[in-house]
């Protein structure tokens, strides 16, 4: 699901963008920006939750091996 919400978090950011080189009406800006500062502490929590579902799911499950990609 995190790329979903990356790819939210960055639709919002380029809408924005997009409507302030318009001059669009201010009330379309605002949901923009509340879609930013919703969308990036739920980004960062969905990234922590993934990552202490790996570490139990490997203390739980010693065949199941975590791979980092980065």
């Amino acid at each position: 699901m995190l790329p979903f919400a990356l790819a939210g978090v960055a639709a919002f950011a380029v809408t924005l963008l997009i409507l302030l080189l318009a001059g669009a009406p201010q009330d379309w800006i605002q949901i923009c920006v509340a879609g930013l500062l919703w969308g990036i502490p739920g980004t960062l929590t969905m990234v922590v939750h993934d990552r202490n579902r790996k570490r139990r799911r490997a203390l739980t499950h010693p065949e199941f091996h975590v791979v980092d990609q980065a």
